[in-house]
């Protein structure tokens, strides 16, 4: 069902993004969007890894360096039928982790120092079971097209916005947009927003389905669900100089919102997530 749900929102977002284009560009507009769309996902495809782990000053380890934690990878990764992926660790107090990668051959876990210092072997299983569910279900791909199509609708939103502002609402052929300048605003406006709301129900329905494929890798939820309270108050008090559109690949959330902004986290309130695998255990 998660996978239906997501196909249908990356549906939704890449029509999004064409009909933008072609609202502002007519058939043309709308052809390059398309084109741009495909381009950039390409460029996302091969190179996001690369960008995300130097962006948190990421290094490769080696077996000697981490002992445990290469242990604990390769132990779930065999029980999750995946080759065995890079193990990366950023040098940041902040504990939390991600994974990344085109596909399960070329992928990689990535842990803080942070995480490191304060879970123990149980709870760190449970991380990286949660992590291996990701490259498994292919999420790392997933959120990096979902992330690279809504970061382009606001883009585009953005440049309309100030061809706007320098060069009128006027249009080709006499047809003028000045009739429909609140339809043109609107469109502005509430664009970037839906594209920030689909993209925010791919990233907490992708974390569900993880942390369940987790608790099975694990082949228990109880280390997932401690680990995931120990992670939020960690991230609290050690706040990570997180990047906004790489949010979603953490565990949980590096950005801390209460409010109006929790509505728009990135990722399920952790509470409902632990309580979901509370639930796995007794059952």
């Amino acid at each position: 069902m998660n996978y239906i749900k997501t196909g249908f929102l990356l549906v939704v977002l890449t029509m999004l993004f064409v009909w933008i284009g072609g609202y502002f560009g007519g058939q043309i507009g709308a052809t390059y969007a398309f084109l741009f769309a495909f381009i950039m996902n390409i460029g996302a495809y091969w190179f996001s890894d690369r960008i995300v782990l130097s962006m948190y000053r990421a290094k490769e380890v080696e077996p000697a360096e981490v002992p445990e934690l290469y242990n604990i990878m390769r132990e779930l990764a065999s029980n999750a039928k995946l080759p065995m992926p890079k193990v990366y660790i950023a040098p940041q107090n902040s504990p939390n982790a991600f994974a990344t990668g085109r596909n399960p051959k070329h992928a990689a876990v990535c842990v803080t120092q942070g995480i490191l210092n304060l879970l123990n072997r149980e709870e760190l299983r449970g991380v990286v079971a949660h992590e291996l569910s990701h490259i498994k279900n292919r999420d790392t791909l997933i959120m990096t097209v979902t992330a690279t199509i809504a970061g382009a609708i606001t883009m585009l939103a953005s440049w309309a916005r100030w061809a706007a502002i320098f060069g009128g609402f006027g249009g080709r052929g006499g047809r003028s947009r000045d009739s429909n300048i609140f339809g043109y605003l609107f469109m502005l406006i509430v664009a970037p927003i839906a594209a920030m709301l689909v993209q925010l129900a791919i990233s907490r329905s992708r974390e569900y389905a993880a942390d369940k494929r987790g608790a099975y890798i694990a082949k228990s939820p109880t280390g997932l669900a401690d680990a995931l309270l120990k992670l939020e108050k960690g991230a609290g008090v050690y706040p990570m100089n997180a990047n906004n559109a790489t949010a979603h690949l953490f565990i949980v959330n590096p950005l801390r919102g209460k409010g109006l902004a929790a509505l728009f986290s990135t990722h399920p309130p952790v509470q409902k997530r632990v309580e979901l695998l509370r639930n796995m255990a007794i059952q």
